[in-house]
């Protein structure tokens, strides 16, 4: 590797910053990441990339998307084609680059989620860098904007030091210890 230069992959799915959080979201084909993003969007949230995600880890070791110039700010969406963000809502609902920092990975209903509290951190690495991660099962009805949403708080609150799992945790171990 040159000096100074970048380390740079292609990554498939959707990267939006949601409350000033990169959120990379994943899944398979068909799953709904693209829907999320646009859902996502429109309540505010502004989309880097849907589709082809450039991602490079900077000097700084921290991990960047952005888009091809050829597709940026477009989405693609099932039933209605190719759509540009910035020319339907305007320039405050795109962004050309963002770090990412939290993983939302969309699953099936079936595939196993083990930790329903929680309680247990799991990751994702990119270039080398383990990023948080989340799967959310896609069941229909089931709200996954406002979850994409919550998860981005949840990561804001604790990057400030509150793990609400942890905390429950802790009361629920001090009430027992009182009536015990």
């Amino acid at each position: 590797m040159a000096h100074g230069k970048s380390v740079r992959i292609s990554l498939y799915g959707v990267l939006i910053d949601v409350l000033g959080v990169g959120v990379l979201i994943l899944g398979k084909s068909g799953i709904g990441k693209s829907e999320c993003a646009l859902d996502l969007v429109m309540r505010g949230h502004r989309l880097v990339v849907d589709d082809l995600i450039q991602i490079e880890k900077g000097r700084d070791g921290a991990i960047h998307g952005f888009s091809h110039e050829l597709g940026r700010h477009h989405m693609e969406i099932r039933g209605l084609g190719l759509i540009e963000i910035e020319k339907l809502f305007g320039i405050a609902a795109t962004r050309d680059k963002n770090r990412i920092e939290l993983v939302i990975e969309l699953v099936e209903p079936e595939e196993c989620i083990s930790d329903r509290v929680g309680l247990e951190d799991e990751t994702y690495t990119i270039l080398g860098v383990e990023i948080p991660r989340k799967k959310i099962p896609v069941r229909p009805g089931r709200n996954l904007t406002a979850i994409v949403e919550v998860a981005a708080r949840d990561y804001l609150l604790k990057k400030e030091g509150y793990h609400a799992a942890k905390e429950f945790e802790k009361e629920l171990l001090i009430s027992l210890k009182k009536k015990g």
